[in-house]
């Protein structure tokens, strides 16, 4: 029995084309043809997806057109993409047709902390934890979210005091600092970890900076702490 020729480079990267190409249609609601390259115009103010990887898609666009446009016959191409544009097409196409989102990825049972608990009990539990995001409720209700940097705006507040008891301060007193500062966003479990990105990137490009999204089933603030995204986590993605 003849054995079945190994799958060309070509094949591959055309294959995950195409799905790229339908999955754009979709995205942008096209209802007649439009080029691959109007498509990535189309879909980018729709997905975050196709915004990540816009460049990477307009480069394999003309590879495309070089390797088709240029047959001779179904058997002849142009080129053999090399392993690494076939991989990096087909994750292209994984991200836009099965996008991981943040619950997926970051949820997690949450450590939360209530407005009445102690300085030195959050300093403890930085130091074995290694956690640098305090949620903050007071019963079930959120009240905002403690980090280093709002511990440190505390202690300067507090300079002319020769000693300053850790046990005494509560998170309350701290949640003043933080509250100045606007410094998360909560997000539904479902959205997509490159709308994250987005977030954090757009917050930091007004020049404001964002130490954690949290993650509720809704989005909103009321309901379960099921997840943190920080900075750092987005950075791990990448």
């Amino acid at each position: 029995m003849a054995q079945k020729s190994p799958e060309r480079n070509s094949d591959r990267f055309i294959s995950a084309y195409n799905r790229i190409d339908q999955e754009m249609k979709e995205i942008a609601g096209a209802k007649e043809h439009h080029s691959f390259f109007r498509l990535i115009d189309m879909a980018k103010k729709k997905s975050a997806v196709i915004r990540r990887y816009e460049a990477d898609l307009r480069e394999y666009g003309d590879l495309r057109n070089a390797i088709v446009h240029h047959r001779t016959s179904v058997e002849y191409v142009i080129a053999e993409p090399h392993d690494d544009v076939v991989e990096k097409m087909e994750e292209i196409e994984q991200a836009l047709l099965h996008p991981n989102s943040v619950g997926e990825i970051f949820q997690r049972n949450v450590l939360t902390f209530q407005l009445g608990d102690s300085l030195s009990y959050a300093l403890k539990i930085i130091r074995e934890k290694k956690f640098n995001q305090f949620p903050v409720y007071l019963g079930s209700e959120f009240k905002g979210l403690i980090t280093p940097v709002g511990i440190t705006a505390f202690l300067a507040s507090n300079i002319k005091e020769d000693t300053i008891s850790l046990r005494k301060t509560t998170l309350a007193d701290i949640l003043v600092h933080e509250n100045k500062r606007d410094n998360h966003r909560f997000v539904r479990s479902n959205t997509s970890a490159y709308v994250a990105e987005e977030i954090f990137k757009s917050e930091l490009s007004r020049g404001h900076r964002l130490e954690a999204l949290l993650i509720t089933e809704d989005g909103a603030s009321a309901s379960e702490l099921i997840g943190i995204v920080t900075p750092f986590d987005i950075l791990k993605l990448n």
